[in-house]
């Protein structure tokens, strides 16, 4: 029997463990008939919701750290690639009935990767360790046992000794990982000593003698060191949000081929000045009018780098090339110089923070976290980048990213004379828009100048879109599911518990166009459901059937 011939969902249903299955925004996407029967839900009723959603902390337990836990845990995945192991949680579940039950987990979640090393899937796999607790918790337990309660809290015994020693391992690689923090701070404090000691140094010598013939020398010693300063503690601050996971990238669809030759301009002279011909960058077949994901002003950060080592480190009077292809589905832009080229055994540490290989030596400046900086931004736009590099031909730096539309809206669609017309209400019409790609918010904008009496109401975050449909009550509310704080969801269900912004008529904008996505949705509240990209026409009509009745004016 062929795999194509295996039934594989029934095969994980029906798994003896307690399995739930999360993807990246953490909805339930699969779980076994045992996590089923042990936390008392119904596969129909929690598929597609978020598992905080399906799983709150107990409302009557001020202090309930479950969802906490399990949402830093999760996180960490999602950040790490690496599996998590938790500690015994407390972590009640509702009834079907109401209320809720006390119930102690063993929890351990699992990342599950896509072609590209991406977190796909998070598999979280539960022991239910409630009656080991309890009886250890009495100090009964030899009188309450019997011999299959016995057997089963020696097997949890052993699994919680055996989540002990993954955790203490887990420590080990925590201490592991403080100490190479240390290290990259002694080594930060070393860099940055090193351009304050030019600028305490001069800056004292033009304090202490008369201005005399050097001084414009000093001056300019004072500010160059403080330059270099400058870039190196940004790159820092940079370095230490990405790792912090508060940096801040949007994502949309942005045209590279004007991005790349935006950043060519502003390397010319630069690339003049150190005898370096910049070959017009070269885009092939699709990638010429190709838009990928990205955040627009760090993916300039990132080729500007790019060109700018390219430069750097030619050799006198070379050359730097870029390219960019199509590659089954993303775009692979490359940058080429005709250096030295650096040895296979160097090239791992290329991407370290402050390890400049020898360029130190020979006097090039640089801060030695340029390439560090590019890795994490290109990784936090769901990109990859990589080097590779020949001793005497020269090295190519290349970033891949995801081809993306270049707008939530179709605005070439064609569209009636009367839509297309300028109209009027009788009165101002408040639309809440909470959408977090500036680029879909800037065309809605454009397309209802042809209602002028409408008045748009941006967010750009969940939160901040409930609280401005309080502040506000806007006549209508188009929601985007992805959100960076709270998912689109999260916010149609806090604007329906709210008797201020519960009568208000949502219209939901994604690309998640499923049946059970939006069954799931006009069960919380959705008036109606929109897939991306919707027509302008759509959008309009969508505008004027919730227009407040007799707000519209005849044409």
């Amino acid at each position: 029997m062929g795999s194509a011939d295996v039934d594989f969902r029934a095969l994980f249903e029906a798994a003896p463990g307690l399995f739930l299955v999360l993807d990246p925004d953490l909805r339930i996407v699969a779980v076994s008939d045992a996590y089923l029967a042990a936390t008392m839900i119904r596969r129909d009723d929690v598929l597609g919701r978020g598992i905080f959603e399906v799983f709150p902390d107990n409302p009557d337990d001020p202090a309930a750290t479950g969802v906490g836990n399990l949402r830093a845990s999760l996180e960490r995945v999602r950040k790490t690639g690496k599996p998590d192991t938790m500690a015994v949680q407390k972590y009640d579940i509702r009834r079907p009935e109401g209320g809720f039950e006390v119930r102690y987990w063993s929890p351990v979640n699992s990342p599950v990767f896509d072609d590209l090393r991406r977190v796909r899937y998070i598999i979280h796999r539960v022991e239910d360790v409630t009656e080991f607790v309890r009886l250890r918790e009495h100090g009964d337990e030899q009188e309450a046992m019997t011999a299959e309660l016995r057997e089963r809290a020696e097997k949890m015994e052993a699994e919680i000794v055996s989540r002990s020693q993954e955790l203490q391992t887990a420590n080990a690689e925590l201490r592991k990982a403080g100490t190479a923090k240390n290290e990259f701070l002694s080594r930060m404090s070393h860099e940055l000593r090193t351009p304050l000691a030019a600028i305490l140094g001069f800056s004292e010598l033009l304090a202490t003698r008369d201005l005399g013939e050097k001084p414009d020398e000093w001056g300019r010693m004072i500010h160059v060191a403080g330059e270099h300063l400058l870039t190196l503690v940004d790159e820092i601050m940079d370095l230490s949000r990405i790792e912090a996971g508060t940096v801040g990238i949007s994502t949309e669809a942005v045209p590279l081929r004007p991005l790349v030759e935006e950043a060519f301009q502003l390397m010319r002279p630069v690339a003049a000045g150190h005898d370096i011909t910049l070959y017009d960058p070269v885009f092939l077949e699709a990638a010429a009018a190709a838009y990928v994901l990205a955040d627009r002003q760090r993916l300039t950060q990132v080729v500007i780098n790019l060109i700018s080592n390219a430069i750097k480190y030619n050799r006198h009077r070379g050359t730097v090339t870029v390219e960019a292809e199509e590659d089954e589905g993303r775009i692979r832009l490359s940058v080429a110089d005709t250096g030295a080229g650096i040895d296979p055994d160097q090239l791992p540490r290329l991407f370290t923070p402050f390890d400049r290989l020898d360029a130190a030596a020979s006097g090039i400046d640089g801060t030695g976290l340029g390439l560090a900086l590019s890795r994490r931004l290109v990784e936090a736009m769901g990109g990859r980048i990589g080097v590779r590099s020949r001793r005497g031909v020269g090295t190519t730096f290349w970033l891949e990213l995801a081809i993306a539309r270049p707008a939530a809206v179709d605005a070439a669609e064609a569209i009636t004379e009367d839509l297309l017309a300028t109209r009027e209400y009788a009165s101002e019409l408040r639309v809440l828009y909470i959408e977090d790609v500036v680029a879909n918010v800037r065309l809605v904008e454009e397309i209802f100048a042809r209602r002028p009496s409408i008045r748009l109401i941006p967010a750009m975050q969940g939160q901040l879109g409930i609280e401005l449909a309080r502040d506000h009550h806007p006549h209508l509310i188009f929601l985007d599911l992805h959100l960076p704080d709270i998912t689109g969801a999260d916010v149609l269900a806090a604007l329906r518990r709210d008797a201020a912004t519960r009568a208000i008529p949502v219209v939901v904008l994604t690309a998640d166009a499923t049946r059970r996505e939006l069954d799931r949705l006009k069960r919380l509240g959705a008036r109606s459901y929109e897939s991306k990209p919707i027509g302008m026409r759509r959008l309009l009509e969508l505008v004027d059937e919730h227009a407040p009745a007799g707000d519209r004016v005849p044409n």
